[in-house]
């Protein structure tokens, strides 16, 4: 126990017992303690030292007197202040919950309506604090408290307090006050009468962030922020996030204009705003519209000239007031137009890397005909530029210089490309290491391999190969799996900066949650070190991982003696898991920047779309990671895939509103489920015998049994249907490049034969129409994905394309007079065909965007949507805050922050 804790706890004894601090603060320090007179729990706030000796005693407990009586169900109330051997101290009521603060950096964004219900609780706070001359000066998530889910605004007056008490010397002395993503203009140029429309703006920005998951300026500094409120217009959250309401962006819009004379008159005006749906632009002041007035463009141009001179020592006063020990943290979610954006796989590859600078990421994204490619983003530049000539590219990450990117290409194995002049070296083929690579600043590439050199099977180690002496043959092994513990796979390595052990995880081959765990390189031996998956180093001296359920953590670790040195520390946040038990989105740089991916696992939901677009939900309260959807021919059940864990597990439904019922339980992945004709059977595939067993086809009944092997053949079965009139068995095998079709009659003894098949391109999804007579399928033979049609059983009297400018995901209509597909521009499109004198197409139309929803991918291919009898559309709709990058920059002053330290 510090000596100054000593003090303040014999100083307050005879009135509180100080059990342990809370936290500190710009301000103050916070420390749980009993009071003893009342016998309760309170919170006791004892300002810092150099704040407390800059007020001065008696003014400040003058003051703070004028703020002990109000009274207000979202007011936090003052129950005592005063000075004890030189503390200054104000004691208000516990609450045991969480502030808005921390269900931020949990959730980033929160539902429309429960924003606004908690701006509108603040709101009347405000107003009723602003009718008894009070303004709060320092409206942030971390001064709102949430008690039973209802707000209740902390440290009311306080600042008001200690702006009084300080009078003349605030800027002597360098004392400033409010929090700068929420400083109002005329708070941040330092005005010295400040009106309750500075709480407005600063609770309109709070507002913007829960709704978008950021405030309304950013930036790397204090000096920055605080300059782009003083100088740019906010960008409209509708640009952010499309399903916030018209008059709830116009009302935020308004709040947080410029000029204080066109925000909201009152608190008040700005709920009933929030509340009012005839709210809207044509009410908003001009800046809200995006152009300015003459005499607000020269106020700009006086403020900014004004900021130059004062934002010194405005960030001098900053300086003073966070803690000393507390590096800056920024919490950002980067923004990409849609072209541009982050792909999202189901199968355990690595989808981004940060920059050893952390000034720039790589990650997987679209090409423009279709399947992914390379992307690099600077932060500093709004738009993302693709990588040339890396199409079909996955797992990158940064040499250390971030000259160079290295990635696994399916096709060809590990390359390494110079991103000056764009020529790659190849290492390969033959080589796959599937799983996160990471370039060491020891001139090593680590990967987790599941796989030798010569493309032999096995479990998945951690292997390294020099990057000046690339080749399929200079993959040295580091780890062994150690069987005893059941341990199944070896990935993500991180090397630690004194190169001498590697970072990593291990997967077990049963429940067994996975590890993070740390090599050895010199004995070859390998150590446990916590629960968790995907993890760095992050100076000076931390584990930065995601814990089994996804939370982003930190450990203090000591990579010397390679052992975890004290407790672990949440940082806010979820990450997202790619699909695979061990796989987290999450890279991390040495001085403690983290890119992270967030959502996805269960934020998905089952929906009915209509040929408008228009859709509604199949159950608001079934949400999930779901893969797949299937409909039973008489449309009566439907069939879904949810991933659970590192599983899969198929569900069915009676529909239109029955309760969902699982219907495998064995552990493995099951999935892309295909109805029997007569409505009972399910087709599906699993790799249930064992983690490293190959896929094979299997069925069941729905109503009762257990699953039965359909086809297990020497290589994986990927997809798999019977044809309507259940004499015929239609599957897929193979991985790229070559993935290839095939038929069997149903009867036991009967050998499959070739459909569509190709030594260099990929035949993938088939579908029979509803009359047996025709078979759709998707095939890049020209470069791009098209859906073709063949005639069945007798494949090779004719094909057909069906789509003129790229294809996937083909479904039939009920009917069979109309196949529908994806189009590579996000759309839905239905082709109508002819199919009494042969097989024509004789009109397409595009139908509605599908980017909000599920869809299947190069490595996931099977289509994720499915239709009914009476035409509607079964799809799984992504929700708008479903997943997303965060950055966060100075993550360490965060770690410190949260050790208290």
């Amino acid at each position: 126990m510090s000596k100054q804790l000593d003090r303040l706890t014999v100083a307050l004894a005879d009135r509180y017992t100080i059990e342990r601090e809370l936290g500190a603060g710009g301000m103050a320090t916070v420390y749980l303690a009993e009071d003893v007179k009342h016998h309760r729990k309170v919170a006791v706030k004892v300002l810092r030292p150099e704040l407390a000796a800059v007020l001065g005693a008696e003014r400040f407990v003058q003051e703070i007197e004028t703020t002990a009586n109000l009274q207000h169900p979202h007011i936090l109330p003052l129950f005592d202040s005063g000075e004890a051997d030189g503390f200054l101290y104000y004691v208000m009521p516990f609450i045991d919950g969480e502030s808005l603060r921390d269900k931020l950096d949990r959730e980033t964004q929160l539902g429309v309506e429960e924003a606004v219900r908690i701006a509108t609780d603040v709101a009347g706070a405000l107003g009723y604090a602003h009718r008894h001359d009070v303004i709060h000066r320092d409206i942030k998530p971390e001064n709102i408290l949430l008690h039973d889910g209802r707000p209740v605004v902390a440290d009311f007056g306080i600042a008001l307090a200690v702006s009084a008490a300080a009078g003349n010397r605030m800027t002597e002395t360098g004392l400033s006050l409010g929090t700068p993503h929420y400083m109002s203009p005329e708070q941040a140029t330092a005005e010295k009468d400040l009106t309750n429309r500075s709480d407005i703006y600063s609770l309109g920005s709070v507002l913007y962030e829960m709704l978008t998951g950021e405030p309304p300026h950013t930036g790397s500094s204090a000096q920055q922020i605080i300059m782009k409120i003083v100088t740019e217009d906010a960008q409209d959250v509708t640009k952010l996030r499309k399903s916030v309401p018209p008059n709830v962006a116009a009302a935020v819009a308004r709040s947080v204009e410029k000029l204080a004379a066109d925000r909201f008159e009152t608190a008040a005006k700005f709920a009933e705003a929030l509340a009012n749906p005839s709210f809207g632009h044509h009410t908003v002041g001009a800046g809200a519209q995006g152009g300015s007035r003459p005499d607000q463009r020269w106020r700009r141009i006086a403020l900014a000239l004004a900021i130059t001179t004062t934002v010194a020592v405005l960030v001098a006063l900053w300086s003073l007031v966070r803690p000393e020990e507390s590096v800056p943290m920024l919490r950002v979610r980067p923004q990409l137009p849609d072209e541009e954006a982050i792909l999202n796989y189901y199968v355990g590859l690595r989808s981004f890397a940060l920059s050893s600078d952390g000034r720039r990421y790589v990650y997987l994204g679209r090409r423009e005909n279709g399947g992914r490619r390379l992307w690099i983003r600077d932060l500093a530049r709004p738009t993302a530029s693709p990588v040339t000539g890396t199409d079909g590219a996955c797992c990158p990450t940064f040499s250390p210089d971030g000259r160079s990117v290295a990635y696994i290409d399916v096709d060809q194995g590990l390359r390494v490309l110079n991103l000056d002049n764009g020529v790659p070296t190849v290492v390969g083929p033959g080589f796959f290491a599937l799983e996160d690579l990471h370039w060491g600043g020891d001139g090593h590439i680590y990967a987790g391999s599941a796989g030798d050199s010569r493309g032999a099977a096995g479990a998945s180690v951690l292997r390294r190969v020099r990057v000046d002496d690339l080749s399929p043959d200079g993959w040295e092994r580091l780890t062994t799996i150690d069987n005893v513990r059941k341990e199944d796979r070896h990935v993500s390595p991180v090397l630690l900066p004194n190169g001498q052990a590697v970072l990593f995880t291990v997967v077990y081959g049963d429940a067994t949650p996975p590890q993070v765990a740390v090599l050895d390189i010199k004995t070859g031996n390998h150590k446990l070190l916590l629960p968790g998956t995907a993890s760095s180093y992050a100076s000076p001296g931390y584990i930065v991982y995601a814990a089994s359920d996804g939370s982003l953590m930190a450990a203090p670790f000591d990579q010397r003696r390679l052992e975890i040195t004290g407790s672990a520390v949440p940082l806010g946040g979820r990450v997202r898991n790619r699909g695979l038990e061990g796989a987290r989105d999450l890279s991390v740089t040495r001085d403690g920047t983290v890119l992270y991916a967030f959502g996805g696992t269960g934020q998905e939901q089952i929906v009915w779309v209509d040929r408008s677009g228009n859709f509604v939900q199949v159950d608001s309260s079934w949400v999930g990671d779901f893969e797949t959807v299937a409909i039973s021919p008489n449309g009566r059940r439907l069939a879904v895939s949810l991933k659970e864990g590192g599983d899969q597990q198929l569900w069915i439904r009676d529909l239109p509103d029955g309760s969902p019922s699982k219907l495998t339980i064995e552990r493995g992945i099951n999935f892309r489920a295909w109805w029997s004709p007569d409505n009972d059977r399910l087709l599906f595939v699993s790799n249930r015998t064992a983690d490293d067993a190959p896929f094979d086809l299997y069925s069941r009944r729905v109503s009762e049994g257990v699953a039965d092997v359909v086809l297990d053949l020497d290589r994986d079965v990927w997809e798999g249907e019977w044809s309507p009139d259940g004499q015929w068995l239609i599957y897929r095998t193979g991985v790229p490049p070559t993935r290839d079709l095939f038929v069997k009659h149903t009867h036991p003894d009967s050998l499959g034969r070739t459909i569509a098949a190709s030594d260099n391109f990929q035949e993938v999804m088939p579908t029979l129409s509803p009359d047996g007579k025709w078979l759709a399928y998707q095939a890049d033979e020209t470069g791009v994905y098209e859906i073709y049609v063949r005639p069945f059983p007798n494949i090779d009297d004719d094909k057909r394309p069906v789509s003129t400018n790229g294809g996937t995901e083909p479904v039939w209509s009920g009917d069979g007079t109309e196949l529908f597909y994806k189009n590579l521009e996000g759309q839905l499109v239905s082709a109508k065909v002819d199919t009494r004198t042969g097989f024509t197409v004789t009109q397409r139309d595009v139908l509605f965007s599908v980017r909000d929803y599920q869809a299947g991918d190069e490595f996931c291919c099977h289509p994720t949507y499915d239709v009914s009898v009476d035409g509607r559309f079964l799809m799984i709709r992504r929700t708008e805050s479903n997943s997303g990058l965060i950055l966060i920059q100075n993550a360490l002053g965060e770690l410190t922050r949260s050790r208290g330290n």
